[in-house]
C-alpha cells in the first residue's frame, strides 16, 4: 500500500442540520492519522462529489439523519460514476433503518454504520477497504 495518508471526505447532504456525529467521526479519522475534509452542512450531491474529486479522496463518508438516505447515496454514487470517479469508496452512517441497508449496499455503498457504532470499527473498515482498493490499483 502507498504511504500516502488516507484522504476521506465527510459530508452532510441535504437540509439535515445536525452534524455532531459527522464531527465525531471526522475527528476519529483525523486522530487515526487520516486526512479529513469536512464539507459542512447542507451540501448538494454535486458539491460533495466535486470536493471528493478535487481533494483526490479515497472515500466519501455520508452522514444522514433526515430519512433521505437512499436518494442521496444514489445521487452521489451515480455522480461519481458519471465523473469517472467510481474508485472513490462511499460509506455512511446516521439514523438509517437496518431494513434499508441492503438497498444502499446494492447501490454501491461499501458500509453503513448505525448509531452507537464504535469509531474504531469505522476506522478499521476504512483502512482495510482503502488498502484493498490501492492494492487493486497497483
Amino acid at each position: 500500500m502507498s504511504d500516502r495518508k488516507i484522504r476521506v471526505v465527510v459530508a452532510k447532504p441535504g437540509l439535515d442540520g445536525h452534524d455532531r456525529g459527522a464531527k465525531v467521526i471526522a475527528r476519529a479519522f483525523r486522530d487515526a492519522g487520516m486526512e479529513v475534509i469536512y464539507t459542512g452542512l447542507r451540501q448538494t450531491p454535486e458539491q460533495i462529489v466535486e470536493t471528493a474529486i478535487q481533494e483526490d479522496a479515497d472515500a466519501v463518508g455520508i452522514s444522514i439523519l433526515s430519512g433521505a438516505h437512499e436518494h442521496y447515496f444514489k445521487a452521489i454514487i451515480d455522480l461519481l460514476a458519471e465523473k469517472n470517479a467510481s474508485d472513490i469508496l462511499v460509506f455512511g452512517g446516521g439514523v438509517i433503518p437496518e431494513s434499508d441497508v441492503p438497498r444502499l449496499v446494492e447501490l454501491g455503498a461499501g458500509a453503513i454504520f448505525g448509531p452507537g457504532t464504535p469509531t474504531t470499527e469505522c476506522i478499521a473498515w476504512l483502512e482495510k477497504s482503502v488498502a484493498e482498493k490501492r492494492a487493486k490499483e497497483a
